[in-house]
């Protein structure tokens, strides 16, 4: 393996499939109010999207993975760092702060960031209630220059759709679930669906939304006469929800209602008993539709590197 740098008495070294084993089971330890997220995390972020420049890097008790942005080449993220509560103290967050930084420096990156690298990401930035990370940010020289929050939606409210389906239907609009992400490989003609729904992500929003749209485990779709009006797609970040939009000629139809409802009634079946609604834009929109509560906070660091 290749020695990256080293403190005190341990190495930071990349990751081997061995070492991501166990940085899951550190990540699900560590990341206390994640809900058991931290291995899906891990797992995740080592299957982003192709072309992606990235790595893992651990020391006994810790890791941390970091990539560079394809928006901006320039810009490096930490995308996720995580020490097992029997091995703080240590200087283990800053050992492996350190380590990314030299990695992200070798990759051409002038600016390291504790934020989302969409579409694959763990968070938006580090939520507030891990202070211990932001203090470690802000020790390291880190200065924040953003907020993003997640709304939270209770799914034991009524996700009832059937008279909406039939309203939309007197104005010819039909709304499908795509194949599940479990289901694609053995489904070749529901998985050139999903695909449709993506290039339809792509073309109305961006390439990021259309990533997680194939890469949901859930996606629900409306469309008319052929032509698709709106998607919602969950899981794409273990356990959230979203992305989902509407074109703009099916806006005031209740599409987006429809298509959130649906979803988080499968996130429901799926055994979980409250949704995150990550990164949100509209918090009139969540509030209204589901009664969703803006409640996690996520501060956004950033730092130049020399």
């Amino acid at each position: 393996m290749t020695l990256v740098t080293r403190q005190a008495d341990a190495a930071v070294r990349h990751a081997d499939a061995a070492d991501l084993a166990v940085a899951a089971e550190v990540a699900r330890a560590a990341l206390t109010l994640d809900g058991g997220e931290g291995a899906a995390l891990v797992e995740r972020l080592a299957r982003p999207p192709a072309g992606r420049r990235w790595t893992a890097l651990v020391r006994d008790g810790g890791v941390v993975m970091a990539s560079v942005s394809a928006k901006d080449p320039a810009v490096g993220h930490l995308d996720l760092l995580a020490v097992h509560p029997d091995a703080r103290g240590r200087g283990h967050g800053r050992a492996l702060v350190g380590a990314a930084e030299e990695w992200l420096r070798s990759e051409g990156a002038r600016q390291a960031r504790f934020a989302g690298n969409p579409p694959c990401y763990a968070w938006p930035g580090i939520d507030v209630r891990y202070t211990a990370a932001a203090c470690l940010a802000e020790r390291l020289g880190y200065e924040r220059y953003h907020v993003a929050w997640n709304m939270t939606a209770d799914l034991g409210a009524d996700l009832s759709v059937e008279e909406d389906l039939v309203r939309l239907a007197e104005a010819g609009v039909s709304v499908h679930a795509s194949a599940t992400d479990r289901d694609l490989a053995a489904d070749q003609e529901r998985a050139a669906d999903r695909e449709r729904v993506a290039a339809f992500v792509r073309e109305r929003w961006n390439q990021n939304w259309a990533w997680e749209a194939a890469n949901a485990a859930g996606l629900h779709y409306a469309e008319r006469d052929g032509r698709i009006l709106g998607f919602a797609a969950w899981g794409a970040r273990p356990a959230w929800f979203g992305p989902m939009g509407t074109a703009p000629e099916a806006r005031g139809l209740g599409v987006g209602g429809v298509l959130l409802r649906r979803c988080l009634a499968e996130m429901r079946a799926a055994g979980l008993s409250s949704a995150q609604i990550g990164w949100v834009g509209p918090l009139r929109f969540y509030s209204r539709a589901v009664g969703a509560r803006a409640e996690r906070v996520f501060w956004l660091y950033r730092r130049d590197l020399a």
